[in-house]
């Protein structure tokens, strides 16, 4: 541990322990980037958590929160100190009766959905892993697919964020709505989330079911009752098939049916499909077929073949991702899918002209499937600063997944994108804040976001030595201001480089790393009484 860490360290009050690590690697959760953080450091109280607060102003570092690493992009990169909230995560009050749940911020997705069950409760809605924090859930806008739904943090009734002052703040509806609607989509850039107050629902079952349909019957359906007959819909769409899957779910007081075994959906058929887009990295062409092979053992060529089930809600919400990835999110009007999808396709196809997008296609074959998903946030009250949907109406999303077999990435990556994104932002669209968009420029993230640049002010009011800003940050968000030099505690990226396992070695640097000029005591006098305000919405 570095001499000044040791020094400020021993000031401090040695009864509120300090755990911290100086030997972790943090990788995304697709092995995207890797980046070796000075100290990880799991707090396990409001004390411990104002304490790495504390210390991190007093030596001058930043503070990266972060779960379970699921953006595949450097958002949560850094070589400063790295803070997890795993053991922040209890259940600190359960209302049954008005669905009223207040958390620990820490805790996961997947642990609260079964302590919510323990109390015939469970999350409105869900994305398609619950292996993230509920805070970075949040942070991030995060989304599932559903017409009755906006983004998670909708359900949202209040928070409590503790600043780079360690102050705790309460923020809701009703007070600090400023705050609030910043701290909504916060982007790990304001403070460290310690406590979230969440609607809950009634637990309930879901009966879902997925066929085979045509792209050209998705296209007859999409504004007759493709996304409103029943309260969950996704399609992964098959684009050289010209066909899509078609999953679609309704609550149900059924019994408990698991869905019909299929050897392909085994291990069996993962290892292989793995192994043959592996050779596929070495042969693209081939990909075409491979689409076609995997989509002929599992469902054959008909259309309306396909498998059901009934599951506890919040399981059958949950889909497979199988193998490491890249993903490349957009969120355009949902009235403007028809026309995405066509142009896509088209260009997919080779049919440059028709699909006007200025770029080549020649010897490009991409990766299956393109999730397309749906959700409505245009009713969200307070609507946060940085909510990616369609303020006026129903929100389409598509996602250009790219696999990385065995952690290699994919040789098409960058073309693909560049045409991808190029559509999207013509057709009006915004890239999901936590995936791997390549091509938007900070000025193109301004005009996107009319009031970023209240999210900003709000931003450096609460954190003006910019504590909670990297590299990720200043380079999509953050105006440079006639030469003015980066915030005394912003980490820059100083290199990346290729990591034997795949993916990139992230390191970064900190302006400075010498002790505040304020002595230990007198910081720690500042904020030795701002405790937490007890969580009522008021």
């Amino acid at each position: 541990m570095d001499m000044t860490v040791r020094l400020e360290l021993s000031k401090t009050d040695s009864a509120v322990p300090f755990r911290a690590s100086a030997s972790h690697k943090h990788h995304t959760w697709a092995g995207t980037f890797h980046s070796f953080p000075e100290l990880y450091i799991q707090p396990r109280s409001i004390e411990e958590i104002r304490k790495v607060v504390h210390l991190a102003r007093r030596c001058r570092r930043r503070l990266v929160v972060v779960g379970c690493g699921h953006s595949p992009s450097d958002l949560t990169c850094t070589s400063s100190w790295m803070v997890n909230l795993d053991y922040y995560d209890a259940l600190v009050d359960v209302d049954k009766e008005s669905g009223i749940v207040v958390m620990q911020a820490g805790i996961r997705l997947r642990d609260l959905r079964a302590r919510l069950v323990e109390h015939g409760l469970a999350m409105p809605n869900l994305g398609s892993i619950d292996h993230q924090s509920i805070a970075g859930a949040i942070a991030t806008a995060t989304h599932g697919s559903s017409m009755n739904h906006g983004l998670l943090s909708q359900s949202v009734l209040g928070l409590k964020i503790m600043l780079a002052s360690g102050r705790v703040e309460s923020c809701s509806l009703e007070q600090n709505q400023e705050l609030f609607r910043a701290a909504l989509v916060s982007l790990g850039a304001l403070g460290i989330i310690t406590e979230i107050t969440f609607q809950a629902v009634p637990a309930f079952k879901l009966e879902w079911t997925q066929h085979l349909l045509s792209i050209d019957d998705m296209l007859e359906q999409w504004n007759k009752n493709l996304w409103t007959k029943t309260e969950f819909t996704r399609i992964w769409w098959m684009p050289y098939m010209k066909s899509c899957i078609k999953w679609s779910a309704e609550k149900t007081e059924k019994d408990r049916r698991p869905p019909a075994p299929n050897w392909w959906s085994g291990s069996f058929g993962y290892h292989s499909y793995h192994l043959l887009l592996y050779v596929a990295q070495w042969i693209p062409r081939i990909l075409p077929l491979l689409e076609r092979f995997v989509m002929n053992v599992q469902y054959g060529f008909k259309d309306g073949v396909g498998r059901s089930a009934v599951e506890e809600g919040q399981s059958g919400l949950l889909m497979n991702c199988l193998f490491s990835q890249f993903v490349n999110e957009w969120a355009i009007p949902l009235e403007k899918g028809p026309e995405a999808i066509t142009r896509l396709s088209a260009w997919l196809h080779g049919d440059q002209a028709s699909s006007k997008i200025p770029f080549r296609i020649d010897g490009m074959y991409v990766h299956a499937p393109i999730e397309v998903r749906i959700c409505d946030g245009s009713s969200a009250t307070p609507r946060a600063y940085l909510d990616n949907t369609t303020p006026d109406g129903p929100t389409l999303y598509l996602n250009a997944t790219l696999y990385r077999p065995y952690g290699r990435e994919p040789p098409c990556r960058e073309r693909y994108y560049e045409g991808f994104e190029w559509l999207m932002k013509e057709l009006g669209g915004r890239p999901h804040w936590a995936k791997n968009f390549q091509s938007v420029l900070k000025e193109e993230f301004h005009a996107m976001y009319p009031e970023l640049e209240t999210w900003l002010h709000i931003r450096d009011e609460i954190d003006p030595e910019g504590m909670f800003i990297g590299d990720w940050h200043r380079q999509h968000l953050l105006r440079q201001a006639n030469g003015k030099a980066p915030m005394p505690l912003e980490e820059n990226k100083s290199t990346t480089e290729h990591a034997a396992a795949g993916g990139l070695n992230w390191w970064g640097y900190l302006p400075s790393k010498t002790s505040s000029p304020q002595s230990s005591e007198e910081s720690f006098d500042l904020v030795q009484g701002a405790e937490a305000e007890k969580s009522v919405m008021v």
